[in-house]
Order: C-alpha cells, then sequence, then structure tokens
C-alpha cells in the first residue's frame, strides 16, 4: 500500500499549467524551509500572524518542519487543514492552506497562503488562490470561502479583492504585542459560478473522491439557493 492509500490527502492534486498543489513530503518541506529562510516578505514588515521567516535559520526551518508534521495529522471529518505545497515547474515555491471546522455542516471553509519572495508580483498569487477555490467549490462543494488580510498587506488584500470577493468585516487582531487591523472576506457559491471569463481557470483536480470519503463529506449537499441552477 502506497502512502496516497493509507491516507488520501496524500493523492490530492490540483494542477493549472505550471502550477501544481499538493502535500509536501519530507524532502519538500525542507525546500520549502529554505524558501522561507530565503524570504517570504521584505523584512521591515509583518504581513502574517506567524513570523514564519523570523529567527535563525536552523530556529525557522525547525518551525517549519514541526507545523506542518503537526498539519498533516490535524485531518478529521470534525476539522481538517490542508497546507498544499505551490510547487511551479516541479519546485516548491509557497504554501496555499484550505482549512475547515464543522465543514459537514457549513460548508465554509477558509483560504491562506504565502509565497517565496523572488516569485511576489508574477500573478502566482491569484492563480493559486483561484486553484484552492477550485477544490473547495468544484472538488468539495463548498458553499463559502473566507479569507483574511492584514490591511499592512496590500498584495493578499489585492489578490482578494481582484478575486470578486465580498467584504465580510473588520477586526482587531493581536499581532507581535501589538494591535493590528484584520480585514475579512466572503466568496458564496453563487459568486464563484458568475465569476468573469479571466478567472476560469483550466484547472485538473485529481485525489479529491478518497479524500471527500475520508472526511466524510455529504456527496449530495444542500444547493446554495443563490446560485444559477443547471
Amino acid at each position: 500500500m502506497d502512502l496516497a492509500s493509507a491516507f488520501p490527502t496524500f493523492g490530492l492534486r490540483v494542477a493549472c499549467g505550471d502550477l501544481e498543489l499538493r502535500l509536501p513530503d519530507d524532502a519538500d518541506l525542507l525546500r520549502l524551509a529554505d524558501v522561507v529562510v530565503a524570504g517570504i516578505h521584505p523584512p521591515e514588515r509583518r504581513p502574517f500572524l506567524v513570523a514564519w521567516n523570523v529567527g535563525e535559520p536552523d530556529q525557522v526551518r525547525r518551525g517549519i518542519l514541526q507545523y506542518h508534521w503537526t498539519s498533516r495529522g490535524r485531518v478529521s471529518p470534525e476539522a481538517w487543514a490542508l497546507e498544499l505545497a505551490v510547487f511551479r515547474s516541479g519546485e516548491p515555491i509557497g504554501i496555499q492552506s484550505v482549512s475547515a471546522t464543522a465543514f459537514g455542516v457549513t460548508r465554509s471553509a477558509v483560504t491562506g497562503s504565502w509565497l517565496g519572495l523572488e516569485h511576489h508580483g508574477q500573478g502566482i498569487g491569484k492563480r493559486m488562490r483561484l486553484m484552492a477555490l477550485h477544490l473547495l467549490f468544484d472538488g468539495f462543494d463548498a458553499l463559502e470561502a473566507t479569507t483574511e488580510s492584514f490591511e499592512d498587506n496590500p498584495e493578499s488584500n489585492g489578490v482578494t479583492r481582484a478575486l470578486g470577493y465580498a467584504p465580510n468585516g473588520v477586526v482587531l487582531r493581536e499581532r507581535t504585542g501589538e494591535p493590528a487591523t484584520e480585514n475579512r472576506y466572503r466568496m458564496a457559491r453563487a459568486m464563484w459560478h458568475v465569476r468573469p471569463d479571466v478567472h476560469r481557470l483550466d484547472v485538473t483536480l485529481e485525489g479529491v473522491a478518497p479524500v471527500r470519503a475520508m472526511l466524510q463529506m455529504d456527496p449530495d449537499p444542500d444547493p446554495d439557493p443563490g446560485a444559477p441552477q443547471p
């Protein structure tokens, strides 16, 4: 038996052109840790709640490994977190996460991401988010996808707004001992269905059915009353 058969989330693949999302193995994690050490944002900024790349290189690498090892096992019908590595032409360059609690009831999931600094400004962040939304809406039959970004993270806010999310409130969060404004956003299934052609990428999903079975997703969820009907 291979790993994907024993633990189906390792067989999940989301592909679009030269990009692929999948769970990283340990060798991939070591390469991702090097990406984090090299930088995922300018050193003078703190755009994330978790300071992934702050500290000595060995400390940063251990933190990345520990986080992902923990996340791998945090998968059940009640709560799951898929920390999918973003590969470009086979090289890991970032993380696109999708997570949920009580998804079988709410059909609501959250996305988050980071990308190696040298890959910023190339449209990759928008593509990987669209790939995650494909997985959630077309693969998992989500009713909504939510995300959040600190006000001082213009790149993330820009991607979210460009993709047509609706504003979903503003909250204050504690970040490195200081208050920080966080913008929240929501994409409903009906909004996904009417997205413009420019956001309709050629995305291939693989290994979805075994993951749905593992997470006990209802194969026929109640439709979103706001979604277009066939």
